[in-house]
């Protein structure tokens, strides 16, 4: 993730280099061999039965991007296509492709010239690998399709010509191994698990200030309530909150009130979050074996002297773990747009929708719409795609992963996740400011310093939407998170 976005150089080792080497050889030597071996010197799926003339090897591979090169829709982002080519790199790495090492060089130098391949984002089905995507990824190396070099779209013909590089001739088993993998469906997963690691920490400072808003109870998060039920994520947000709530003189002001709980989306927060937590914890862990594992189709084997035919290639873990996290995504969204309705309901002191004079000024009544919009899409993206396949290539693909639809729409629930996050922290900040100038907690009173700095306090209607943009740009850039993070640690 850091290296897709502060676009760091990269090499390879001397002994790196060699390695890869080696395992090249090995596939020449395999092919004089004249047996066998499917893929190289065999057709593709249900026509790996069929023997290929080795005049025609090379033929075979150049013919094999350029059929499969059928993806359709939009393009994939930038950011995305960045980690595709890294994670295509470090699964060469491990030297179980016998690929080439002139065709790794040259994605290596895809990556550090920021010449990106232009990948369209439909039209896998995650096994035999993201066999569409990656074969618009591949076939630049040859000098064919589009790419996008440092922001510019032009021919992949004229931004290798710019880098001093020409076009490769794929030799056996190389267009085979470029496409044989998950790293469309993993490269979302590493882009979208990072951003929700991040925002749960956000998620965790915006129900604090909520509870703060609603002058809520930190009973139900003290430790020793939550160690009867110590689920690692329980407990990790419960750490959070009662940290992020020290020192509040809103706390304080209603030690002895009458209220004997909270509603569900307030005391509720260490069960729901910490479960969410829990689902995200274990979707990393998944996606971290992936990025580190060899991801191919047949594997060449140097040591024990043989290419097996496997499984590889498929994205069922990928699939089930970023399927979870959807279902994460879902749970954390509509518990937000709870504590939402419940601070624009007009309860515990505040006025109707959070502004004065409330009928003349609708105040934040809207966003609550907006916001319940997004959880309820976010349901609809939760439902797993990973429990579906359907048959391909005359079923010798008989059963595959649905990954990258997985994968898709994390990507857009997240980003409906960040927007329904934004609108809770807007609204918890316009509570504290009903609070009769009692502060919140110290660390929430500098988070609400920060946003009234970018963000004025709503006295009467206005254009929220421009506001709801701003704070999602300051959520989504870190701002906040980094600002706040040279005070607390949170996990």
């Amino acid at each position: 993730y850091d290296i897709s976005i502060h676009k760091y150089q990269i090499s390879l080792s001397s002994k790196l280099k060699k390695e890869i080497s080696d395992s090249r050889l090995f596939v020449k030597k395999k092919l004089e061999e004249s047996e066998p071996i499917y893929g190289i010197n065999t057709g593709f799926g249900k026509l790996s039965q069929i023997k290929i003339d080795s005049l025609d090897i090379n033929e075979l591979q150049n013919n094999l991007l350029i059929s499969h090169a059928v993806g359709v829709g939009d393009d994939t982002p930038d950011i995305i296509v960045r980690i595709i080519l890294l994670l295509k790199i470090i699964s060469f790495t491990k030297c179980n492709s016998g690929i080439s090492l002139n065709v790794v060089e040259m994605l290596v130098s895809l990556l550090n010239n920021n010449c990106l391949p232009v990948i369209p984002l439909k039209g896998s089905v995650g096994a035999s690998g993201d066999l569409a995507p990656l074969s618009h990824m591949a076939l630049v190396l040859t000098g064919v399709g589009d790419v996008r070099y440092n922001g510019k779209l032009m021919t992949a013909k004229k931004a290798l010509k710019k880098m001093f590089l020409k076009p490769i001739e794929l030799g056996a088993k190389e267009g085979l191994a470029l496409i044989n993998g998950t790293q469309f469906s993993t490269a979302y997963g590493v882009f979208c698990l990072k951003k929700l690691k991040d925002l749960f920490k956000i998620c965790d400072l915006t129900s604090a200030m909520t509870i703060e808003g609603l002058k809520g109870s930190k009973k139900p998060f003290l430790d020793y309530v939550n160690k009867v039920k110590p689920y690692k994520g329980q407990l990790d947000t419960c750490k959070n909150i009662i940290s992020i709530l020290k020192n509040s003189e809103i706390m304080d002001s209603h030690k002895n009130c009458d209220r004997v709980q909270d509603m569900y989306s307030l005391r509720c927060i260490p069960q729901v979050h910490g479960s969410a937590r829990d689902l995200l914890y274990f979707s990393i862990k998944q996606v971290n074996v992936e990025i580190n594992s060899v991801s191919d189709n047949p594997l060449v084997f140097k040591d024990k002297n043989t290419i097996v035919s496997a499984g590889q290639f498929h994205a069922e873990a990928i699939g089930h773990s970023l399927d979870i996290s959807a279902m994460a995504v879902a749970s954390i969204s509509n518990i937000s747009e709870r504590r939402i309705f419940s601070l624009l309901k007009g309860d515990y002191g505040l006025p109707d929708f959070l502004v004065n004079n409330p009928g003349l000024n609708s105040g934040f009544m809207m966003l609550q719409v907006t916001a319940a919009a997004l959880a309820s899409e976010n349901k609809l993206l939760a439902n797993p795609s990973s429990v579906d396949s359907i048959p391909t290539c005359s079923d010798q693909e008989d059963y595959v992963s649905m990954a990258p639809y997985s994968a898709r729409k994390l990507f857009d629930s997240i980003n409906n996740f960040e927007i329904i996050l934004s609108i809770e922290l807007m609204c918890a900040c316009q509570a504290i400011d009903f609070r009769k100038g009692l502060k919140p907690a110290k660390v929430l009173n500098i988070l609400h310093k920060l946003i009234r700095k970018h963000i004025p306090f709503l006295d009467k209607d206005r254009l929220l939407k421009n506001d709801v943009d701003l704070l999602v740009k300051l959520i989504n850039e870190n701002y906040l998170l980094n600002k706040v993070n040279k005070y607390i640690s949170i996990i």
